[in-house]
């Protein structure tokens, strides 16, 4: 007699399906979604019919039923996405997008503003929030619309807003690029012309978000402060940006990103209360669904939130209608409602995290507790151990797809914090709740919480300064395939004994070898590099090699952190000079990176750039840190020796544009000439040419990332072998242009773009000749 299927192999695929379904729809459009969503049924049909096979012949009787469930959610789910995006390119404001447009539009944020450029030197504060469109005036005819936009603004006047709150402000329109369903990006450079206040329930959770905030700010140091708000509530706007680095690096954001285990802790705290005090079921429930629903609200309906959420509310109903649940049906009908009322869920990184993380812990961490408790393993350790092992491996490929980075050390750092997670969410909620009644309680409370938070900010420090704690993979299906590979054969490794001893000997030898080398040398870009372009995303960090192991920095992107990273990756404690070529944010941001543990000879910047906006500040921040700047001028040596810099442009403060007042440099190499430009446009360029400088390289840093400000001419009068762009992954300016990498590849050059490969680095080749390598582990030899 053959077992009956459990609802587990029938919710699957049928989830999986919707899933697929949504995400195809709202990528490619209904059309194009067509022959891929058939393909996903026949896959779903394969797995359900693999299944539920018998062990002589085919479960028809039980094979049918699926699939007819099967193909129902492929054909609802696609036929939704397909509505939603035929009303995206329908939208009046998506048609007013084509040409950029002013308009005025009314609309509610459904966030927090989140900052997307820090205030710096010169620039100003940007803040990024997601919103829902009520109404708009297009060319004077004012018309009710719907539909999500993203919206970009100054900090000033807009970061304050809090979600439900009805802003009117007039507005740039541009297309938005993105998977999903939002009809356009607005982008606004005034304060919002009119603000209604917010919905009552808005007004609350932003008053217990900021009050625990100030309990923090008041009892504990900043990196503390900064870290228990987004512990408990989610909110990591004062979290230092090293802080967010280390916490990347060691594998512990989503410790930040509030999930499934704060919504564990507050509906099993609400339940123990329900059972201590003798109330029923149904009263319990009811107690425990308001909690939900106040916790949703104060910490903001992020993805993983809300899925969590959802799986929360089956559980209540389950016990209310006292039906017995499993988890993964549980997690399965969660994935398919949100899906269906939130089908931008399906293209959301944070959703399929959240969701395959719970999976793996629901469907794999029992059996891996239970084989190492089989071996001898403390129940208690083996479930730690499990637990972070088994999260790991299911979120690394999705991980990799979509940043190009796997972290060697996040089990390990999990592991080490997981005995402070539980009681830093209780102590961190309890100040939430007695900030909000008695600030000194919760400053109190939270004074408590510091020798907790001492300890996982000193795992994430150390656990990120291992060497090739993060080492880069291929983005996208490579990345994806590469470390799904490396899970199960590890995976497979650990069940065979025969397999993990011969493994553990190879892991041992080569870590005999390579750990050493690895304190010794930098794994990348190796000995013999000569110049290095940081991928700091939309911005310059440049590097080039000096005499003795020191360096010389060109502009420091527009976050601290990733310059410091490259920094560290290539072992600089020494910079002689740190070059501003202008004063704008994306250059000029991450000067604190550099400073960062690191002895700084001087910086210097362009003739007359101490009197510009944004001059002043900078020598500020650099007297705080006992650092001269001083300005140069054409003809000035930086430095000299085996490389030697020199200062070509601009002559002085004769141009409107800050990006025509860039600092050129030309570094004379053991490899070759390489031409930095900085953010120079055509008429710096051309005033250049015209003055008979020699600007023949071998090497190009592109200016201002590859945009279609450089001209033709100036790139025939290069003439570069290899052309370096700086520009940030999924930019919205759109850099580099097409046309710009036309042009250089008609020249026979080669071109490589941060965006792209990564940093990129020039080395000298065995035989001395000038070679190119990314972190991505591809060379080209020009």
């Amino acid at each position: 007699m053959t077992e009956t299927p459990r609802l587990d192999a029938r919710l699957v695929p049928c989830a999986a399906a919707a899933w697929a379904a949504t995400a195809v729809g709202l990528h490619l459009g209904s059309q194009a979604s067509v022959v891929l969503v058939t393909g996903a049924i026949a896959v779903a049909v394969l797995v359900v019919v693999v299944r539920l096979r018998g062990p002589g012949r085919w479960r028809t009787n039980a094979v049918v039923p699926v699939v007819l469930a099967v193909c129902a959610i492929v054909v609802g789910f696609g036929a939704a996405a397909g509505v939603r995006m035929w009303f995206v390119e329908t939208h009046p404001v998506a048609q007013a997008a084509a040409d950029g447009r002013w308009v005025s539009a009314t609309f509610e944020p459904t966030d927090d503003p989140k900052i997307v450029r820090r205030a710096t030197f010169g620039g100003e504060p940007q803040v990024r929030l997601p919103a829902v469109l009520r109404h708009t005036t297009i060319a004077g005819n004012a018309q009710a619309t719907g539909g999500a936009v993203v919206v970009f603004a100054p900090a000033d006047g807009w970061s304050d807003l809090l979600p439900g709150q009805r802003v009117t402000a007039r507005v740039r329109v541009s297309e938005f690029e993105g998977a999903g369903t939002s009809v356009a990006v607005l982008r606004a450079d005034g304060h919002p012309r009119a603000v209604a206040p917010p919905p009552a329930w808005h007004s609350w959770a932003g008053g217990v978000r900021d009050r625990l905030a100030e309990a923090c700010r008041r009892a504990l140091s900043p990196d503390q402060a900064g870290l228990l708000p987004g512990l408990v509530v989610g909110d990591t706007s004062a979290l230092p940006d090293d802080v967010r680095d280390d916490f990347r690096v060691a594998g512990l954001t989503h410790l930040t990103a509030v999930s499934g285990a704060n919504v564990s802790i507050v509906l099993g705290a609400v339940l123990l209360v329900v059972r201590a005090a003798g109330l029923g079921p149904r009263t319990g429930t009811a107690l425990a669904a308001v909690a939900l629903v106040a916790f949703v609200i104060v910490v903001r309906p992020s993805p993983s939130v809300v899925r969590a959420a959802a799986m929360g509310a089956i559980a209540l109903l389950a016990l209310v209608s006292g039906r017995e649940r499993h988890a993964l049906p549980a997690l399965c009908a969660a994935v398919g409602v949100l899906l269906l009322v939130v089908p931008d869920l399906a293209v959301d990184i944070g959703f399929a995290l959240s969701v395959s993380a719970t999976a793996g812990l629901v469907v794999l961490a029992p059996v891996a507790v239970e084989r190492l408790c089989a071996q001898g393993w403390p129940r208690a350790v083996a479930e730690v151990t499990a637990v972070s092992t088994t999260a790991f491996a299911v979120t690394a490929p999705i991980v990799a797809a979509a940043t190009g980075t796997v972290s060697l050390v996040a089990v390990a750092a999990n592991v080490l914090v997981t005995p402070v997670v539980a009681p830093l969410t209780v102590l961190g909620s309890g100040v939430a709740v007695a900030a909000t009644v008695h600030p000194a309680a919760g400053e109190l409370l939270a004074r408590g919480a510091a020798p907790l938070l001492w300890w996982m900010l000193g795992v994430a420090d150390r656990s990120s300064a291992v060497p090739s704690a993060e080492v880069t993979v291929p983005d996208g299906v490579p990345g994806a395939v590469t470390a799904g590979a490396v899970a199960v054969l590890a995976w497979t490794a650990a069940r065979n004994r025969r397999v993990r001893i011969v493994a553990g000997v190879a892991l041992l030898s080569v870590a005999a070898v390579w750990i050493p080398v690895r304190f010794i040398e930098p794994a990348w870009p190796g000995a013999g590099w000569v110049f290095v372009a940081c991928d700091v995303g939309q911005g310059d960090a440049l590097i080039v090699a000096t005499d003795g192991g020191g360096a010389v920095v060109i502009d420091a992107g527009t976050e601290p952190g990733p310059v410091d990273r490259c920094l560290r990756k290539l072992r600089i404690r020494t910079v002689s000079v740190l070059v501003v070529s202008h004063l704008h944010a994306d250059h000029t941001g991450g000067v604190t990176g550099v400073l960062r543990g690191r002895d700084v000879g001087a910086v210097v910047v362009g003739p007359g750039a101490a009197v510009r906006d944004g001059g002043a500040e900078l020598g500020h921040l650099l007297a705080q840190h006992a650092v001269p700047m001083r300005e140069a001028g054409p003809g000035e040596v930086l430095v000299s020796g085996a490389t030697t810099i020199r200062v070509v442009a601009p002559a002085g403060p004769g141009y409107a544009s800050e990006n025509d007042l860039s600092l050129v440099l030309v570094a004379d190499t053991p490899v070759g000439r390489i031409l930095l430009p900085g953010d120079a446009e055509e008429a710096a360029l051309d005033a250049l040419v015209r003055a008979g400088v020699d600007v023949r390289a071998d090497v190009l840093k592109v200016p201002h990332h590859g945009s279609r400000t450089t001209p033709a001419r100036f790139f025939t009068a290069v003439r570069p072998r290899v052309a370096v762009i700086s520009a940030g992954r999924d930019n919205t300016f759109g850099h580099p242009h097409p046309q710009t990498v036309d042009v250089l590849r008609s020249l026979g050059t080669r071109v490589l773009s941060t965006d792209r490969h990564g940093d990129v680095a020039v080395v000298r080749a065995g035989s001395g000749a000038l070679a190119v390598v990314s972190d991505h582990r591809d060379t080209i030899e020009p």
